[in-house]
């Protein structure tokens, strides 16, 4: 049995690997290093006060080799730019694939989404393991979604704020769903997303497109909130300390009367309703069927039970117009090219 309380040898780390691997197999996708303890306190491995050493115990196996390093899900700013590698096709294979896109090229071409549409929603998430949890979501009816890191920069609120102006110029209302933290902070960030919205509505882009007033926009926090962690049964943090960098001698927890922020009206009205105790998003992927329902059930009171196949019904119709065209062009029949991407695939 696991015990993070005492030195771990490799014989610790190569059964705690296997643990790590029957999770993701269960869960079906890579969650951070953070989000791997939710998941192991789930199933009884460990507990809250034990996540800083299971995060320490991954990163070893990762670094020894024993644990794959791409294993724990990073975020996309980390990604490095300008990489290129050989694709390691033959010519033949490449022209087949190519043929195969002109073939099926209606998949790269995105549809007008919010032709026909009353309402545009984007979602965004303060950490990267909501992102990956509601992606599939987002993804069957369209949705941006976005991880924001806590507060947001600049370029980013400027970045979908931009999207909501175009949006409300096709005459839309624009819907802003937000999930993150069940904290004093998080439930802060929440709150003064218009805020922040209006104190870049007056920027710029270097294309002369201006900013977004977002005084008709609808923000919704649809997680994480009281209510769904007790339907949920999450467990607790039983303390407020803050992930944020302090000054030496500064309190770590928001709950200390020593702590800068103590006394403002956000924590104090925070301790009053729920105490010295947090419930971070990230355990919102031990219950991924309940999480992925409760946003969709949100998305759906804008967008209408029936979103999903009106958007695979805009998809078709662009199928059948990209397939019409290529039969015009009389330049080659579509049996013709399913033929030579046969041969070149049966020579490959």
């Amino acid at each position: 049995m696991l015990d993070f309380n005492k030195k771990m040898y490799v014989k610790d780390r190569l059964e705690l690997v296997e643990v790590l691997k029957d999770l993701r197999a269960q869960i079906g996708f890579s969650v951070s290093a953070r989000g791997w303890c939710y998941l192991m306190e789930q199933e009884g491995y460990v507990n809250k006060s034990q996540f800083d050493k299971v995060e320490n115990a991954i990163n070893t196996c990762r670094k020894e080799g024993i644990l794959p390093v791409n294993f724990v899900a990073e975020e996309d700013a980390r990604a490095f730019a300008g990489v290129e590698t050989s694709s390691g096709e033959t010519i033949k294979e490449l022209l087949a694939r190519m043929l195969d896109d002109v073939l099926h090229g209606y998949r790269h071409f995105a549809p007008d989404w919010m032709e026909g549409e009353d309402y545009y929603v984007q979602v965004l998430v303060e950490k990267v393991d909501l992102k990956t949890l509601f992606a599939p979501v987002c993804k069957d009816y369209r949705i941006p979604i976005a991880n924001g890191k806590g507060w947001q920069s600049v370029l980013q609120r400027a970045e979908y704020a931009r999207r909501f102006r175009e949006a409300e110029r096709q005459g839309l209302k624009c819907v802003l769903l937000y999930g993150g933290d069940f904290d004093p902070d998080g439930l802060l960030i929440s709150s003064a997303m218009r805020d922040n919205l209006e104190q870049i509505k007056d920027v710029v882009w270097a294309d002369g497109v201006k900013g977004y007033d977002p005084k008709n926009l609808i923000i919704e926090r649809v997680a994480l909130n009281y209510d769904f962690i007790q339907q949920q049964n999450y467990t607790w943090i039983d303390n407020l300390i803050t992930g944020s960098k302090k000054k030496p001698g500064q309190a770590e927890s928001l709950a200390d009367p020593k702590h800068r922020n103590f006394k403002l009206p956000y924590v104090q009205d925070y301790l009053q309703k729920y105490g010295a105790r947090k419930c971070e998003s990230n355990v919102m992927i031990t219950t991924p069927a309940f999480a992925r329902q409760l946003l969709r059930t949100a998305i759906e009171k804008y967008l209408g039970v029936d979103a999903v196949t009106r958007f695979q019904t805009k998809r078709q119709r662009i199928q059948d117009l990209y397939q019409d065209e290529l039969e015009q062009l009389g330049i080659v029949e579509i049996d013709d090219l399913e033929t030579a991407i046969g041969q070149l695939e049966a020579e490959s």
